[in-house]
């Protein structure tokens, strides 16, 4: 319900965990608007990860409000941030949905019992406050109102938790929220230091991007002040710099925005811009947003976290598909459990996928066959799982970014401790005879971590993959399997 910048965040977001997207907005031209920016930010949303059935085309356009609040299972108004019209047009909405459907405003300041006063059902409102680019930024805060009821506050948490984005719930409903309110006062102080000429645009932005900006992206301002203290920590990091809260640092009443501070401020957002339009500008911070969440991904810090996570969800909801193995299932020979996009920090200066990321996407199908046979987070929390003892690898074709991949996976031999399997990657162009593009053959053991040391599978997974090798016994053994390299006479 809006499609400006954040409304069109939303769609992306939600078309690619899989769902569908009604959208309306009254704008001239808004559905071309809207379809546009979806065709421009699905390439950073591939990139983020895309869970199975994800696809643009899963947008329907609305012919009006109603239209929309009859149609959804959860309704997010993006409309301007306006407080009479965001109320005109949720009033529409609420006399339109199912008295069940919640309700959620993008407002990022406005309070949600102000924005509820013209609802007959206003315990189904509340605040969704997320930030640009929605797609790729995982915070959302979640503010509830006077009358909004505990039902409405649950569903809103399950929705953006399935979203796999972070729902940080304001416990006090207050004007501007949590982080719009610690950016203001940043931005007021950004703006005294233009207006009275102390620094640019660039310089300021300098001042953030090459330093505390880096620490933000992982534990925020108070667990890194808390750093700054030493062993002492926070307590005597106040002892430390505490005075200098009495020293006139910083002015964070706003100055006037006079024509001249605007003209400032623009300039020098343009100098720094350079020739590069605003979609150039977007595909770089986005490639930048991902390049910062992959690096926090394996210390499991800030959006690193849900980075692994949303991996972990899309092989779960992949794997859906094609359900765990049970007695009564019939096993495909091969296996094509796992499928993907070559990433663009999987090619190399060349311009095609490097060989980590080979190893990177079948390591992702031998995670795909681990759940398939039962092997999951609750079986590698209890001290059990695959680690893997020795891999080939045959390279056939290049892939660049972007292209779509396929993996099979042939079992070739198994016994109580050990797992032997083949994959074979391929360019996945829709049809039968797709490309093969790598091989790799892989020797699995089957490890007790605890006690660090091979120990037989666990009763479940070991029927699955008994039941497979026999699926997969009659298949011819690959060509590459067992192979050695060698330089043969010509």
């Amino acid at each position: 319900m809006g499609t400006g910048v954040i409304g069109a965040g939303w769609a992306v977001r939600v078309l690619a965990r899989g769902h569908d997207v009604v959208a309306w907005d009254p704008g001239d031209g808004a559905e071309m608007r809207l379809r546009s920016a979806i065709e421009r930010a699905w390439p950073s949303a591939a990139d983020l990860g895309l869970f199975p059935d994800a696809d643009p085309d899963r947008l329907r356009w609305a012919s009006s409000a109603q239209e929309v609040a009859a149609s959804a299972d959860f309704v997010q108004e993006s409309a301007p941030e306006i407080e009479s019209l965001k109320q005109s047009l949720l009033a529409e909405v609420d006399a339109a949905a199912d008295p069940g459907t919640p309700i959620a405003s993008s407002s990022s300041g406005l309070l949600p019992s102000k924005l509820a006063e013209p609802l007959a059902h206003p315990e189904r409102l509340v605040i969704g406050h997320p930030f640009n680019p929605v797609y790729l930024l995982p915070l959302v805060e979640v503010v509830r109102g006077e009358a909004t009821s505990d039902e409405t506050l649950a569903a809103a948490l399950e929705h953006y938790d399935d979203l796999v984005m972070h729902p940080l719930v304001v416990r006090n409903e207050i004007e501007g929220y949590l982080s719009d309110r610690l950016q203001e006062a940043l931005w007021r102080e950004n703006l005294h230091l233009v207006n009275d000429g102390v620094a640019t645009t660039a310089e300021l932005d300098d001042a953030i991007v090459y330093g505390p900006g880096l620490r933000w992206a992982a534990m925020g301002t108070n667990l890194t002040f808390h750093l700054a203290g030493g062993d002492g920590g926070m307590r005597h990091m106040l002892s430390q710099f505490g005075p200098a809260l009495a020293l006139p640092w910083t002015r964070l009443e706003a100055p006037e925005l006079t024509p001249e501070l605007i003209e400032a401020m623009a300039a020098g957002c343009e100098d720094q811009a350079g020739p590069q339009s605003i979609a150039e500008l977007e595909r770089l911070r986005d490639d930048g947003l991902l390049a910062v969440m992959r690096a926090l991904r394996p210390s499991g810090l800030g959006a690193g976290r849900l980075m692994a996570e949303r991996e972990a969800r899309i092989l779960v909801a992949a794997n859906a598909q094609h359900r765990q193995w049970s007695p009564s299932s019939k096993v495909a020979a091969p296996l094509s459990l796992y499928s993907t996009v070559v990433m663009p920090d999987w090619v190399d200066y060349n311009g095609h996928m490097t060989e980590w990321a080979f190893l990177t996407a079948f390591g992702w199908a031998a995670d795909a066959l681990f759940r398939y046979i039962g092997i999951d987070e609750a079986y590698r929390a209890a001290g059990h799982s695959y680690y893997t003892a020795e891999t080939h690898l045959t390279h056939l074709r290049e892939a660049s970014a972007g292209e779509p991949l396929r993996i099979t996976t042939q079992v070739l031999g198994s016994d109580a401790k050990r797992l032997h399997i083949f994959h074979a990657m391929y360019r996945c162009d829709g049809h039968q005879h797709d490309e093969v593009l790598c091989v790799g053959e892989q020797m699995l053991v089957h490890v007790d971590t605890a006690a660090g040391r091979s120990a037989p599978l666990a009763d479940g997974p070991a029927a699955a993959v008994a039941a497979i090798t026999a699926a997969h016994a009659s298949m011819p053994t690959p060509p590459q399997a067992g192979s050695r390299m060698a330089l043969l006479p010509t």
